[in-house]
């Protein structure tokens, strides 16, 4: 990870010294663990906001920092906008709720534990059942670089074919999930939706994952005007995915979006 002042020389130039988002550092394991649980339910307010509830579908995860086998997820059936850190669960891959009052959702621990067991670098995921990106998954292709913001994604997601439609309730469902998040932080899910992981903050994961249903949007709209896009060249996106796709990056977007959620929604923290 760059140090603050190569951080800032390269997305800030010629503007050391101004304020500028901090990554966190931690003196226990209960400050570490209270950060992730602000940011987690931060980010299940950001997918209210954007309108990706959907029932009772979608789960955000993030790795305990102490006990890194069991991770905290939204409690089952409350709304996005109501969760808060004292209704969050603390759960175990094998979809045992170890703190907590409320169930866990079978689903979410089917994708959710079994990308987390394959996968001990990645700390946080989300999945939520939106409209763009369940219409984007019925085609069962990828993301085109016909943008900036597309090709942040450019070779860096996944289409997983298996399973398709089918809700997943099954252990070997989750495993075939988990098998395609190798050195990726996107997923689309081929008639269900779209996942995304992140190795470093469930801040970069609810990022992409906004961003990914955007550029869902974005290519849906382009492929209804029946006119084939001007694509970014392959170089320039790999160029544009090194350095608008990065896991710092993802983090850094999402810090407006906890500030303004923390200044508007104080209750997330009680």
């Amino acid at each position: 990870m760059l140090d603050r002042a190569k951080r800032i020389s390269v997305y800030q130039p010629e503007q050391v010294g101004l304020k500028f988002p901090e990554l966190p550092t931690f003196d226990s394991p209960a400050a570490e663990r209270r950060h992730r649980q602000e940011r987690l339910v931060a980010a299940c307010r950001a997918f209210a906001l954007q309108g990706f509830d959907y029932g009772f579908a979608g789960h955000l995860t993030i790795r305990d920092p102490e006990r890194p086998e069991l991770y905290w997820t939204n409690p089952m059936a409350v709304h996005f906008s109501q969760v808060k850190v004292s209704n969050l669960i603390l759960v175990d891959h094998d979809g045992k709720v170890v703190e907590g009052e409320y169930a866990v959702n079978r689903a979410g621990f089917v994708l959710h534990a079994a990308v987390h067991a394959a996968h001990p670098d990645i700390l946080a995921m989300c999945h939520a059942h939106t409209v763009y990106g369940t219409a984007f998954a019925a085609l069962g292709k990828k993301l085109e670089p016909i943008s900036q913001d597309a090709a942040a994604f450019y070779e860096d997601h996944v289409v997983i074919g298996e399973e398709a439609g089918q809700v997943a309730v099954e252990v070997k469902g989750g495993n075939k999930v988990a098998n395609a998040f190798r050195g990726v932080k996107a997923a689309i899910h081929q008639n269900h939706g779209l996942l995304t992981a992140s190795r470093h903050s469930i801040e970069s994961a609810a990022f992409w994952f906004i961003a990914l249903e955007r550029c869902c949007q974005q290519q849906l709209m382009i492929d209804a005007t029946g006119i084939a896009p001007r694509l970014v060249t392959e170089e320039r996106a790999r160029y544009s995915r090194e350095h608008v796709g990065s896991e710092y990056i993802g983090w850094l977007h999402f810090q407006p979006i906890y500030e303004q959620l923390a200044a508007t929604q104080p209750d997330m923290f009680d």
